[in-house]
């Protein structure tokens, strides 16, 4: 199987006069065993509609291509976009069929754009946008059971952080909801061109279904951006405007089974559902 190294992603890259750009989050894979390793620990099989954000020149593609059915890469730069499929007709035109570019935002696409429905998210994900892009995935795409993402490393930590963790906060709790997320490996910088400034991490996302609840997906996610809206607060002060006064956050705390001295960061995305089912009306 054919993979893009530095020389074929360099040159690429000055054929369609493309500047790597921070705006942008873009950071090209030049490793291939990298590329392997994504793919193996991800371990797709070939059932599987993989989606990729940020597709980029086509590193990661290239290696997924093979192992799934599909691969439906969604890609926001018109260039890169344009370019994805000739790369692939080019280096792996047995599995071009397999490939389907979608020239979009990824915080804005769902299933209908798509022509498939994903049932495992595969990327190396734009750092800037990285923890966006994976929630409103597994919110809108109900078919995604799981993931394997490369994020900035300190991201990467966060999204996998538990409760009484001092990085726990709103994208913990929230991936949460979701899915079981953990670390699953570090990858160096020279892997990139060009290096970041800072390492990367692969995280697992492993869908499970959210807490029983009356409340909504959305209560939840209002109590959750309150408690840590001003995470050094007890519960009572941080969650007195969602409920209206302290005493009533204390009153819904208390009937909850949440201690209203507690912090935001001791709590798990359970104890934030009962608290939502317990808003003063």
């Amino acid at each position: 199987m054919s993979l893009l190294g530095p020389v074929e992603v360099r040159a690429l890259a000055e054929k369609l006069n493309i500047r790597p750009t921070k705006k942008l989050g873009q950071n090209f894979v030049i490793d291939g065993g990298t590329v392997r390793r994504i793919v193996r620990v991800a371990e797709v099989t070939r059932e599987d509609v993989a989606i990729e954000v940020g597709p980029g020149l086509g590193s990661l593609t290239l290696a997924l291509l093979p192992e799934v059915a599909k691969v439906v890469a969604v890609e926001i730069d018109p260039t890169l976009a344009a370019q994805l499929p000739i790369t692939v007709a080019g280096m792996a035109s047995e599995h071009a069929d397999r490939l389907t570019v979608v020239h979009a935002d990824a915080l804005r696409v769902g299933v209908a754009d798509l022509g498939a429905a994903p049932t495992v998210l595969v990327a190396n994900l734009p750092y800037n946008v990285s923890v966006p892009v994976v929630l409103h995935l597994l919110e809108v795409l109900p078919s995604l059971r799981r993931g394997l993402v490369m994020v900035q490393a300190e991201v990467a930590d966060r999204l996998a952080a538990r409760p009484g963790s001092k990085i726990y906060g709103v994208p913990s709790v929230k991936a949460a909801w979701y899915a079981d997320v953990r670390r699953a490996g570090p990858v160096g910088r020279n892997v990139f061109w060009p290096a970041p400034n800072v390492d990367s991490g692969l995280v697992s996302l492993v869908r499970r279904d959210p807490p029983k609840t009356s409340a909504t997906r959305e209560e939840v996610f209002k109590v959750i951006d309150a408690a840590f809206a001003q995470r050094r607060k007890t519960l009572r002060a941080a969650l007195a405007s969602w409920a209206g006064t302290p005493a009533a956050a204390e009153e819904a705390l208390v009937e909850a089974g949440v201690d209203p001295s507690a912090r935001g960061e001791q709590l798990g995305v359970e104890d934030f559902a009962r608290i939502a089912e317990h808003r003063p009306a």
